[in-house]
Parts: structure tokens; sequence; C-alpha cells
């Protein structure tokens, strides 16, 4: 089974993206921050990452950041944030994510598909 780490402040938000991906046969864990986003990516090694920008203490940025400079590999990047400006996307692909999704764009149901597609190419 894979295993993704859901990293969202919002409940209501971690609720539905959590239901759907269990439901798809996914096991999650879930970050409400990014401290414990970079802690629970070196213990649980998850096969992908579900990346929020805007979080408390640490944001996305600096998760994306850390990753590189810590060389932690092993597990794809997905951003799903409401950040959904061309300089944003741009830059989370230069920090190093597998793909930016955009939450005002895409159903829940849909960003799970595009998490199934990323992890069959691995």
């Amino acid at each position: 089974m894979k295993t993704i780490l859901l990293v969202e402040d919002d409940p209501f938000l971690i609720d539905i993206y959590a239901t759907k991906l269990k439901e798809a046969g996914f096991e999650i864990s879930v970050a409400e921050d990014g401290e414990e986003a970079l802690m629970k990516i070196q213990e649980k090694k998850p096969d992908l990452v579900l990346l929020d920008i805007i979080l408390p203490h640490t944001d996305g940025w600096e998760i994306l950041e850390k990753i590189k400079e810590q060389k932690l590999k092993g597990f794809k990047v997905v951003v799903l944030s409401n950040l959904g400006e061309k300089e944003d996307i741009e830059k989370g692909m230069r920090l190093g994510a597998d793909k930016y999704l955009v939450k005002a764009h895409l159903t829940p149901s849909e960003v799970v598909r595009e998490i199934e597609k990323i992890l069959k190419k691995s």
C-alpha cells in the first residue's frame, strides 16, 4: 500500500482529502505544520508528500528548500495550494515539486486521480 503524507493545516480539508485518499487505497498520515512535516518525512518515508504552501511555523516553500538541502529522496512531492499565480507554480516546480495543483481548480476526486497517475509512473 502506498503511503501519503498530507501536509495541511485546515481541519476541514484534512478530513476531505484524507477520506478520499483512504477510499482510493492509500495509507495516510497528516502533518499540520511544516516542522511536523519534515519530521514525518524522515520518520515515515512516505511515497508521496501532498504539500500545502501556507502553513504555520514553516511554510511549504521552506519545506521544499529543506528537502533539497537535506537531499531527502525516495518520494514524490505534489504541491496542493490556493496560491495559483504563474510565479507560484514556477517557484514550486523550481524548488523540486513533481506537480503543482491549485485547490480551487480541482475537486478532491481529481486530486486523487492526479496522485494515482504520479505514483503509477514511479
